[in-house]
């Protein structure tokens, strides 16, 4: 029976955030697909339609949130957590920009937008694409 209740609730909250929020995004706002960068490198991250919020306020709010970026896989499906690890990287503060180090190498990076309980908006609101590090 719990099973079903998450499922129902994870469900709700996918088709309710999809069905309000429908032409919002998010975007690097400092990057472009195949650029090159040296390592560290600044990102700057955007989002339309929707306000930052640092994570923990009010987790219920659809109408606003935070920025992940995922190196190296694609986004987390709506009404899930995202996790913290050294692949998710978290800005629960509410921040816009970040410093990545990464060693040289190519990289997919995925701006993810989750709200105050890190649950994942889902793909439509995130945004991937492809760097080069170089040494």
């Amino acid at each position: 029976m719990k099973i079903i209740l998450t499922a129902l609730v994870v469900l709700s909250f996918q088709f309710s955030f999809a069905k309000e929020n429908s032409a919002h995004s998010v975007d690097f706002d400092s990057i472009k697909e195949n650029q090159t960068f040296k390592s560290p490198f600044k990102i700057k991250m955007k989002v339309n339609g929707l306000k930052i919020r640092p994570a923990g306020e009010d987790v219920k709010d659809t109408t606003t949130g935070h920025h992940h970026i995922i190196v190296n896989a694609g986004p987390v499906p709506a009404g899930q957590v995202i996790p913290a690890d050294e692949t998710h990287l978290h800005y629960g503060k509410g921040q816009t920009e970040a410093e990545l180090k990464l060693a040289p190498g190519e990289y997919t990076l995925t701006l993810q937008f989750a709200n105050g309980a890190h649950l994942s908006y889902g793909p439509e609101m995130s945004k991937s694409i492809k760097i080069k590090v170089v040494p």
